[in-house]
């Protein structure tokens, strides 16, 4: 008979336990190495430390490339990647403001990509009516001074999304009345 070992997974709480060992000079030796490991990382510094004047900018590059892809150079969407780009964000800075830049930018770019490439994909419409609905949530957290531009920007969603078709157009303008105007 073979003795079952079992191994308690890694986690946070382990990484934590180590780190009480490190000096500063080592603390930001670990840093750096987590810098130059992915871009990724970098983006993360970045935004958490506010060291680029558009913050917002890396994120929404990224949302573009996977929301708004080159069909030529057979490129594919991909609302996980999207997606990932503003759990993202929310991890490094999570401002509210930003949140909702970047819910509404999303808005945006898939349902702009659907009008212009005729995309007939209804998993990825009822992704957009999530990230809408999510969108709408995170605007009415906001002061009621910003508002209203986010919401003319959803409302423009709502109109060139009669295009698509699904039933996207109605369960947008379903959530709008739901949430109100903010304008």
């Amino acid at each position: 008979m073979k003795a079952s070992k079992t191994r308690k997974a890694t986690s946070w709480s382990d990484v934590k336990a180590r780190l009480t060992h490190f000096d500063h000079d080592g603390l930001v030796g670990l840093l750096h190495d987590l810098y130059a490991a992915s871009k990724d990382n970098q983006v993360f510094l970045h935004a958490r430390f506010e060291l680029n004047e558009d913050v917002l900018e890396p994120y929404k590059t990224t949302i573009n490339c996977w929301l708004w892809p080159d069909m030529l150079r057979n490129q594919n969407a991909s609302v996980a990647e999207a997606k990932k780009s503003i759990a993202n964000y929310k991890r490094a800075i999570g401002r509210p403001e930003g949140l909702a830049e970047l819910m509404v930018f999303y808005c945006e770019r898939a349902s702009g990509f659907s009008v212009e490439v005729g995309l007939q994909d209804e998993s990825f419409f009822s992704a957009l009516v999530r990230m809408f609905e999510q969108a709408l949530q995170a605007i009415a957290r906001l002061p009621n001074a910003q508002r209203p531009l986010f919401m003319e920007r959803l409302r423009a969603v709502c109109n060139i999304s009669q295009n698509i078709g699904y039933g996207v157009e109605d369960a947008m303008r379903d959530l709008l009345v739901e949430y109100g105007p903010y304008d």
